[in-house]
């Protein structure tokens, strides 16, 4: 059997902010890729803008590398829970895995998730400690920490044997240990050529091509992406792809693209171990298989991870709708919906009784939140329900999503973390003490118990904690209320301008949400309560003038500073009983009945 030794495909794997994109950037720019005059960025490969400003990566991306005489296919994962869906998906177009563990972080929740997944598709991992020049950097503890991982999740001999190198992506340094560092990526390319193994090389057998990432493009219209199997693949070619439900379709490949460096460059032909992007045919679907015409051999079908949390998406009928945003009726955000349903194969879209709302489901409160923000960006103005996880029925039984918690506190926060998680259902799996005063906890936790906790765990921790959660699986549904705010609202009576006068006569009642001078409406939720019923308050009150000297007229009016929120922390600190407002300007928070009177009769019924 002969192989591709020209060629290797690999994917970065980790868990967030351990350095993966970091790391292809200069793999990138040692390999020679591009040529002296081209221009560079940092974190190349985060293409879209939330994805630069938060430092995350949420697409997949693909590039490939020439070294030497030979050609790496790198593909860059999403390190957050709420994208594991790609990541799966990815690691069936290649044959190993670069692991990337923070050399004092050690192993965390989506660390042990890409690894297992991995393991399950039998590939080649080496590992790679980053961050080997951080002055707390633990390479031997950690090693042995991955070691154990491995053996946990099952990794058979053969995958144990993994080689291990130490690297500071950011100074652009590695070596086979901590304390030999080269200044550049060669011994990592070198692993990668002699430890990875190569593609089989049966380009004289019938095409195999399964579709693993979708693009869009106005011109092109959906592209697929995806490796070829087996066969060969030419431009003006006739295939036949066949659909996840049996149907097969004929198309002619239109486009053929091959990938270097940020580039696609089109290409006339590819082989067996490539990865290509084609165009040509409308409706091509995650999964799906394109075989030569009259010779039809799927390839198993792609499992992709069910939504686990969803909101109804409104059309905007607060008083302020169609102020800020260029698109706000019901048929341009089903259009906008619909054309994200295009690309990102973990979404739904549902309608519902009224025209004007969409039930979304997604991955998480990451995912869906990153759909609205682009929205957002692009001009639409909407209403957001509070976010409900999906509970399944199996045999009459009702299952709801459970999530892994892993938690990182100073000592003194443990007995606070642990009787809170404790009343929203979490059971403790594992507490160690990692030494200089800090504490990681695990816990398992109903995923609805988690919604809207993260604004109270900074608060409990006073910011020092940090909290990682992925998805662990379907358990049987317990009954009862889990999490939720404790607080009621402050409610504006009537619209208007907040006044510095009506803030400040608020302040002891709670905390105020608005600035003085911002316009409010009757409904609109200003504040936080101290207490946990609702109030509605007069927020646009202004002092009436007398002609009467004050006596402490010398003292200057001061307020405390207001709380604002990011739209993932308006959105979970919703209740059932509100809509969360965007607009390209504004994030708003309001009560789905805005009239008092209509609001209380609504609550005595209940």
């Amino acid at each position: 059997m002969s192989l591709r030794e020209d060629i290797r495909n690999i994917a970065i794997i980790a868990h967030v902010d351990h350095g993966k994109t970091t790391l292809v950037d200069q793999l990138l720019k040692d390999s020679g890729t591009f040529a002296d005059h081209e221009q560079t960025e940092d974190r190349m490969m985060d293409s879209g803008d939330i994805e630069r400003e938060r430092g995350i990566t949420i697409l997949a991306k693909n590039t490939a590398i020439k070294y030497k005489d030979k050609r790496i296919n790198i593909l860059d994962t999403p390190g957050h829970a709420d994208f594991g869906g790609e990541v799966e998906r990815i690691l069936k177009m290649v044959d190993g895995v670069l692991l990337v563990v923070d050399a004092y972080e050690g192993c965390m929740p989506q660390t042990r998730f890409v690894l297992k997944k991995a393991l399950e598709q039998k590939l080649t991992p080496i590992v790679i400690l980053n961050k080997v020049d951080r002055p707390n950097a633990r390479p031997d503890f950690v090693v042995d920490q991955v070691l154990d991982l491995f053996i946990e999740l099952g990794a058979d001999d053969e995958q144990l044997e993994f080689p291990v190198l130490y690297a500071s992506a950011l100074n652009g340094t590695s070596g086979e240990s901590p304390e030999e560092q080269h200044n550049s990526m060669d011994v990592v390319f070198d692993t990668i050529i002699s430890h990875i193994p190569a593609p089989i090389d049966n380009k004289d057998e019938p095409l195999q091509l399964q579709i693993t990432l979708l693009d869009y493009n106005e011109f092109l219209g959906r592209i697929g992406i995806g490796r070829i199997a087996r066969g060969t693949i030419k431009v003006g070619q006739q295939v036949t792809l066949s659909k996840d439900n049996g149907e097969t379709k004929q198309f002619r490949v239109t486009k053929l693209f091959g990938f270097l460096g940020l580039k696609r460059i089109e290409i006339n032909e590819a082989y067996a171990g490539d990865i290509v992007a084609l165009s040509g045919l409308e409706d091509i679907n995650v999964g799906e298989t394109i075989c030569p015409v009259g010779h039809v051999e799927p390839l198993p079908m792609l499992h992709i991870d069910e939504p686990t949390l969803q909101m109804t998406f409104v059309v905007n009928n607060s008083p302020f709708a169609g102020k800020e945003g260029k698109h706000i009726t019901s048929r341009k955000i089903k259009e906008r919906l619909m054309t994200q349903l295009e690309t990102d194969v973990s979404l739904r879209v549902d309608p519902t009784d009224s025209p004007d709302a969409f039930i979304v489901s997604g991955r998480g409160e990451l995912h869906l939140s990153i759909l609205v923000e682009n929205m957002r960006r692009e001009g639409y103005e909407l209403q957001l329900s509070k976010p409900e996880v999906i509970i399944k029925e199996i045999d009459g039984v009702k299952y709801e999503p459970m999530e892994r918690v892993q938690i990182d506190v100073p000592e003194e926060f443990t007995g606070t973390i642990i009787e809170t998680l404790g009343s929203r259902k979490a059971e403790m799996l594992d507490m160690q003490n990692q030494g200089n005063g800090q504490v990681r906890l695990e816990f398992r936790i109903p995923s609805r118990g988690l919604i809207g906790y993260s604004t109270e765990f900074m608060t409990q921790t006073r910011g020092y904690g940090i909290i990682n959660h992925t998805f662990d699986e379907y358990a049987p549904y317990t009954p009862g209320q889990v999490g939720g705010r404790r607080q009621g609202v402050l409610v504006a009576l009537e619209n208007g301008k907040a006044s510095t006068y009506g803030i400040m006569n608020l302040e002891d009642r709670g905390t105020i949400f608005v600035e003085p001078g911002t316009e409010v409406y009757a409904g609109m939720i200003v504040g936080e309560h101290n207490r946990e019923n609702d109030l509605t308050v007069n927020i646009t009150k202004e002092k009436h003038l007398t002609n009467i000297r004050s006596a402490n007229k010398d003292q200057t009016a001061t307020i405390r500073k207001t709380r604002s929120m990011s739209l993932e922390e308006a959105i979970q600190y919703l209740n059932d009983d509100e809509y969360c407002e965007v607009t390209p300007k504004s994030i708003r928070l309001r009560k789905k009945i805005l009239n008092k009177s209509e609001r209380e009769k609504a609550a005595r019924k209940k």
